[in-house]
């Protein structure tokens, strides 16, 4: 027993930089020298890893690239097969009524867009009774169409297979035409025309032909190089589902059907290597070949690779590091000994005080100076923070317990069942009814599904559609209240309908502008409501004609300080911004623009992603 004590009390611990240095020594000196002297005999392997993972990361930006590029002519074919004008003038297509006044107006509406964006070639609608507008880049002749008379499809059947249902149909790469001593390839994007009041009926189908230079352009901005395969030792190619080539770096080989023997990966990766294998990109270089399936385009991303200079390459440069690596393991010993001096010092300097602060010394603060690596100084200021913030959160616990107290009780006063809300309206609705008071009935119909849509989950997240319906409700019963004292004008751009926001988050925009802003002015009052998507934020902007806010209000609200005038003190505006605030924080910003008598707008922007979150 006497032997065992000893050996306790006189056993020492290593200290804190004797075990970083010999860590440091054990975990990275020692092994770069052994993987230096592996990798001298191992040089190649390794390289093709790297190369076959950095291929595979490159086909998966080509796949996303592919993607965005797509999707954005998507985009203009959406705008174009919902728009209500080209629908209504296919109606008349249809019908034969004033065909050459509204080819023109189609006409009008394509050229519009053929030249939004670069790589459109040429844009054609077929109505259902078989007629013909295009717009095309391709021809001298308006009346022509560059690619349609050599198409491997005969127009009957292009119109059936995109009329056939409500999906985006994509048609491969074809020899188009030549024109100004240039051969033109084109693939095409096509839609059926929609109707929204009569979804299933056909009535005519709209294509963009887009110009094979757009793939070509996505697949060599992968590639660094000015534009030749030898340059880059690398080049990609598309293939469609069917085994034909969409995009060449030759546009020769552009159609050309390659034998496909399954649909698996392992059989079209081989069917691929035989193609490459046959053409020779490289000369009698070895090539390699990897794909990458785009799921929305149903189609093989195919790169073809000659790795042997990369190789090369790599080995010499893996030789250079070797010799590197040993001088800079002596630089480094150096350096760490320097440096985990200071950093336990610092360190045991922030022990003491967390001890301090463990026995409940919550006033013990880290000194903090100049000899402190940032790191630690960055936690002992944060440690310094917390302890400050632990304070304050003490004190305002208390003061935050009475506050909820209260909460609860105002809650419990002003509670009242919502059924009894909706069931007392639905009465008072059927006895307008029964008398014949219609207006009456819309009014109360409209307050029942305001009160039920504000008081069900009144936190919850709806979309923007919804929003807006619940807003025009809401901007009739003023409307009705005012005997129609204003007009109210919204603009909500289709493609944020479907994006979720917080439930009643517009509403005391709308309501400020009515209640206050129009009082006392001379009509017309306009109202007005605008949503779009830019750039990545969703902006929303709620402007009145009204008689503006004082100069020093808006600044002042504009700065989160809701004083406004004795009567007035903004509290529902005050409200709304308190929680746009707690739902996206930062990732939203509100301001207010007014002129007295001129009138007063209200910006709100939020950042796509944070409604996504």
């Amino acid at each position: 027993m006497i032997h065992t004590t000893f050996k306790r009390v006189t056993r020492k611990k290593s200290s804190m930089r004797s075990r970083l240095l010999f860590a440091f020594i054990g975990t990275s000196v020692i092994p770069i020298i052994i993987l230096n002297l592996f990798s001298y005999y191992n040089s190649a392997s390794i390289v093709r890893e790297n190369v076959e993972e950095m291929t595979k990361t490159n086909l998966e930006q080509m796949n996303m690239s592919l993607n965005v590029w797509l999707d954005s002519y998507e985009d203009i074919l959406y705008q174009l097969y919902t728009d209500d004008e080209l629908v209504n003038l296919t109606y008349k297509m249809n019908e034969n009524e004033d065909i050459a006044v509204t080819v023109n107006q189609m006409k009008r509406i394509l050229r519009g867009v053929l030249n939004s964006k670069e790589y459109i070639r040429s844009i054609s609608v077929i109505t259902a009774n078989g007629q013909v507008v295009n717009c095309d880049k391709l021809t001298a002749v308006t009346l022509d169409n560059s690619w349609m008379n050599t198409f491997s499809l005969p127009q009957e059947d292009i119109y059936e297979q995109i009329s056939a249902d409500n999906q985006y149909h994509l048609f491969s790469t074809e020899y188009a035409s030549n024109f100004a001593n240039d051969d033109y390839y084109l693939f095409h994007l096509s839609h059926r025309i929609i109707n929204y009041k009569k979804l299933e009926e056909r009535i005519g189908v709209i294509i963009i032909s887009l110009d094979e230079e757009l793939l070509k352009e996505i697949c060599t901005s992968q590639i660094p190089g000015n534009g030749t395969g030898e340059e880059w030792n690398s080049f990609y190619f598309l293939v469609d589902e069917d085994g034909r080539i969409v995009s060449y770096i030759d546009p020769a080989e552009i159609g050309t059907q390659i034998q496909l023997t399954g649909r698996d990966e392992t059989s079209r990766l081989k069917a691929y290597r035989d193609f490459i294998r046959i053409k020779q990109p490289f000369g009698d270089a070895e090539s390699s070949v990897y794909i990458r399936h785009n799921e929305n385009f149903d189609w093989d991303i195919v790169n073809v690779s000659n790795q042997s200079k990369a190789i090369e390459r790599l080995s010499a440069q893996q030789k250079l590091l070797g010799a590197v690596a040993v001088l800079s393991v002596a630089l480094i010993i150096i350096i760490i000994l320097i440096l985990t001096t200071q950093l336990t010092a610092s360190l045991k300097k922030l022990m003491l005080t967390m001890k301090k602060a463990g026995g409940g010394e919550l006033v013990a603060r880290v000194d903090v100076d100049q000899k402190m690596p940032v790191e630690v100084e960055n936690i002992a200021l944060q440690f310094n923070s917390m302890l400050e913030k632990l304070e304050i959160s003490m004190e305002n616990e208390k003061e935050s317990a009475i506050r909820q107290k209260n909460a609860e009780i105002t809650a419990l006063e002003s509670q009242i069942n919502p059924h009894f809300l909706y069931n007392t309206l639905d009465t008072i609705n059927w006895m307008a009814i029964d008398k014949d008071e219609f207006e009456i009935s819309n009014a109360i119909s409209s307050l029942a599904t305001i009160l039920r849509y504000a008081i069900d989950n009144s936190n919850g997240i709806v979309t923007i559609k919804e929003e807006i319906d619940w807003i025009k409700k809401y901007v009739f019963l003023q409307q009705t209240r005012l005997k129609n004292a204003f007009a109210c004008d919204m603009h909500i751009e289709p493609e944020v309908l479907e994006l979720p926001i917080h439930k009643l988050l517009l509403q005391p925009f709308v309501e400020n502008a009515i209640l206050h802003g129009f009082e006392g002015m001379e009509g017309p009052h306009q109202l007005t409501v605008s949503i779009a998507l830019q750039e990545g934020h969703l902006d929303i902007a709620i402007c009145d004609n009204g008689k503006g806010i004082e100069e020093q209000y808006v600044a002042e609200i504009n700065q989160g300080i809701f004083r406004g005038e004795p009567k007035r003190r903004h509290i529902g505006l005050q409200n709304a911004v308190t929680r746009m605030d707690m739902y996206y924080g930062k990732a939203a910003s509100f301001c207010i623009q007014s002129q007295p008598m001129q009138g007063t707008t209200v910006s709100i922007r939020i950042e796509e992603g944070a409604l996504k979150s």
